[in-house]
């Protein structure tokens, strides 16, 4: 009979692992769905702080080019000083909500490469410290964690072919995008220090702030639906090789 848990190679007479599978380390399903949901609800708090974030790049922008056509007035400049609080608050719930999303997405996704290796010892193209280093190791950076999805998406696909990459390229591109082109972006507000730059640059960080926003929800899409397919295949059991 074929082992079952790699369907590759015969088990062994007394047992229902093949040699390779028994000598390697074991690896046992932990349920995803917590961890899952955790992140989901993480990622769609990232996106409102994102969505805040946009209007009070619209609300600056409002203040800044009052600021430029009807002159200085006292009202005028506490739009503007109110509109600069609200940037800043904005910032800094945008970087504290990028850096627990990260911390608990990096965890969800050691999970689900954990289970994955269960239902498919082969197939995973990176070692599973790339869970994390392949985060933070510069150049493997760009496209190191897209691997690990695809490899962890293919192992969790309950049909008889692994499902679609469209959502994994998808979040993968936003992801490059918003943090390659949106520190461009971020960079020409830092270094604006009158009115019309800070007003000019306004339109370059409302996109920046756009890209985050969908980046986040693509990531809460894709979290969702991978700890669906983990939950539904846990559910199944095991494949049972049919007689020859």
């Amino acid at each position: 009979m074929l082992c079952t848990r790699c369907h590759q190679f015969e088990a062994a007479p007394d047992g229902v692992l093949c040699a390779q599978c028994a000598a390697a380390p074991q690896v046992w399903l932990r349920s995803p769905v917590g961890l899952g949901w955790a992140t989901v609800v993480l990622l769609a708090v990232a996106a409102a702080v994102d969505l805040f974030a946009l209007g009070t790049d619209l609300y600056l922008y409002d203040a800044t080019g009052d600021l430029l056509a009807s002159g200085a007035g006292d009202a005028v400049r506490d739009r503007s000083d109110l509109a600069d609080v609200l940037t800043d608050v904005a910032g800094v719930a945008q970087g504290l909500m990028l850096f627990v999303c990260a911390v608990v997405f990096v965890i969800w996704l050691w999970r689900v490469r954990r289970n994955a290796e269960v239902f498919a010892l082969e197939g995973h193209r990176k070692a599973r410290a790339w869970v994390i280093a392949g985060w933070v190791v510069p150049i493997a950076n760009l496209w190191y964690p897209r691997r690990v999805v695809v490899d962890i998406w293919d192992a969790s696909s309950t049909g008889e072919k692994p499902a679609g990459h469209a959502l994994i390229n998808a979040w993968w591109t936003l992801w490059l995008i918003s943090n390659t082109v949106g520190q461009v972006l971020y960079a020409a507000f830092e270094e604006a220090d009158t009115s019309r730059e800070i007003h000019d640059s306004m339109t370059q960080i409302m996109a920046a702030d756009a890209l985050d926003l969908v980046a986040a929800l693509l990531a809460a899409a894709l979290v969702l639906r991978l700890t669906r397919m983990q939950d539904e295949k846990a559910r199944r059991g095991p494949a049972v090789p049919l007689a020859v």
